[in-house]
């Protein structure tokens, strides 16, 4: 019995689609085309990135590492500001006679009681605002945006205000002072009043911006730790002892090292606190601190060289911060 075979191609299904020809050969000039291409898109692919990225590089690498390494070499000469280009090899002598200096001992005591008498305040103050704009209050945002507008404010502008403030004759302070008996301060001439006139211009632009970062941090806390200790009969001021503090352990470090950087840079407001307006830091240097006293080695006495080693003992005390902040951290991880 034979079998029968159609060999006519079969009719397409009514209402399918028609059969694709077959794609015509590629020639030699449009392969090349199509490879060159794919090499193209395959060298943005990898390299694009680089390129989105490399303004910041170069950006650092021209004011940032460069400033670095060549205020490294200038502190092992002397050179001055008349002729910066004039350089003879020192070694260490600008590091020795930096620290045989005694307005460099004034200048870090008062960097580290200024910025005792700052941080401690204004992260108590953040902290307790903080606590305040995590419950649900009507016009939480408006509350939200004041807070952070002293840090927006310019630094002049403020140190200025505060300046009149803190008048000996005039200012607003004194005269509250005396409507409750107490004779009038002069802040600015004062060892520990100037401090603590500076340290107060610090509170007041710095505080609003940690309570930012404070609520940040709360809002980030589950409500079900909240929920469970007011179960077990927990009051309000046990839950933040119990609950919401141990939650924000690493803002609150995070914070007390990014305020301690601070404090060991402060600049503009002993600036335009001095009635002098020099980089003295008062007519005895009360509150010079490092920075200013960077300053008036620098651009005030012409020494560049001494100024430049001033500006890296600073960064190695930063450097020593930053190892401390390593270490604590490490441990509340370990601990936790």
């Amino acid at each position: 019995m034979t079998t029968r075979h159609d060999t006519a191609a079969a009719s397409p299904v009514k209402g399918g689609a028609a059969p694709r020809p077959p794609a015509a050969p590629l020639t030699d000039q449009e392969e090349r085309k199509r490879k060159r291409l794919s090499r193209r898109w395959q060298r943005d692919m990898r390299w694009s990135p680089y390129a989105f990225v490399s303004p910041f590089f170069l950006l650092f690498l021209a004011f940032g590492l460069f400033p670095l390494i060549y205020t490294g070499w200038a502190s092992l000469h002397q050179v001055e500001l008349t002729a910066p280009t004039d350089m003879e090899w020192v070694g260490l002598r600008n590091y020795t006679r930096i620290f045989d200096d005694d307005f460099f001992w004034n200048a870090a005591r008062n960097t580290l009681w200024i910025g005792v008498i700052s941080t401690v305040p204004q992260l108590l103050m953040a902290m307790g605002i903080a606590h305040i704009l995590n419950y649900k209050l009507r016009g939480s945002t408006f509350y939200r945006v004041v807070m952070l507008a002293p840090y927006a404010t310019s630094i002049a502008a403020a140190s200025l205000v505060f300046v009149l403030l803190f008048g000996r004759d005039y200012g607003m302070i004194n005269w509250a002072l005396n409507a409750v008996g107490i004779d009038n301060i002069d802040w600015q001439n004062g060892s520990w009043a100037s401090k603590i006139a500076v340290s107060t211009i610090i509170i007041w632009r710095w505080t609003g911006y940690n309570a930012l970062i404070y609520l940040a941090a709360m809002q980030a806390i589950p409500q079900d730790l909240y929920e469970s200790a007011a179960l077990d009969g927990a009051s309000r001021w046990q839950q933040f002892l119990h609950v919401t503090l141990p939650s924000l352990r690493p803002t609150i470090l995070f914070t007390v090292v990014v305020s301690t950087i601070g404090a060991s840079q402060v600049f503009g407001e002993p600036l335009l606190f001095d009635a002098n307006k020099g980089a003295s830091g008062g007519s005895e240097h009360q509150f010079q601190t490092l920075g200013l006293y960077l300053y008036e080695q620098g651009w005030v006495n012409q020494h560049l060289g001494r100024s430049s080693a001033i500006a890296w003992t600073m960064f190695l005390i930063l450097i020593v911060i930053g190892i401390v902040n390593y270490v604590i951290s490490r441990r509340l991880r370990a601990s936790s």
